[in-house]
């Protein structure tokens, strides 16, 4: 797999004001991981923090998703994984 991965969305969201339609994924690095696992809030906002880092917007840009995507980006962070 690359170093990244584009994510496709079903629903767009606004990056900087501007509409987009996908979001580019990078892989984590252990880095990542320690980044978000310090902070003191749920698994789920560490999860999003930890998104929004690989795909290099903000967490409010990501809990904007639709949820079908945000299972797409799941999936993605799954198989970098894998």
């Amino acid at each position: 797999m690359s170093d990244a991965t584009t994510v496709k969305l079903k629903y767009s969201v606004e990056v900087d004001g501007v509409s987009v339609n996908q979001l580019k994924v990078r892989r984590p690095k252990v880095r990542d991981m320690l980044g978000v696992e310090s902070t003191k809030v749920s698994d789920a906002e560490k999860e999003i923090n930890l998104f929004a880092n690989l795909c290099e917007v903000t967490p409010e840009t990501l809990m904007s998703l639709d949820m079908a995507d945000y299972a797409k980006l799941q999936k993605v962070y799954q198989d970098f994984l894998s």
